[in-house]
């Protein structure tokens, strides 16, 4: 399967941006998709990650309450919504599909950047 991230560009703190990892090449049916992110120097970091099948997500809790991640069944899409962004959410954003336990899909990031 290949993976599509899109969404990402410069907003002020406080804002608000929505990803979209779409995919092609296979449907996301019995997947788990991830999103993670990384800035240059740390290592990459969990984010969120939903079960296609039964919709169970979850959140690390440096995002809990702030984003919110969601599926479409019939543009076989993710996306990431996330309010209330501050500046240590600037990172490139990379989803990323497989099992919970290895991810064995990615799609090329998208620069998330928020200024404050």
């Amino acid at each position: 399967v290949q993976l599509q991230a899109s969404g990402g560009g410069l907003v002020q703190a406080g804002g608000s941006l929505r990803l979209s990892c779409a995919a092609s090449g296979r449907t996301f049916s019995k997947l788990t998709v991830a999103w993670f992110r990384q800035t240059p120097g740390k290592e990459r970091e969990f984010v969120v990650r939903i079960n296609w099948g039964s919709g169970i997500t979850y959140y690390s809790e440096s995002v809990k309450g702030r984003f919110t991640i969601s599926r479409d069944n019939a543009k076989n899409t993710v996306y990431l919504q996330m309010n209330t962004l501050k500046p240590e959410d600037t990172a490139v954003y990379y989803c990323a599909a497989g099992s919970a336990d290895f991810y064995g899909y990615w799609g090329r990031g998208t620069q998330v950047t928020v200024s404050s």
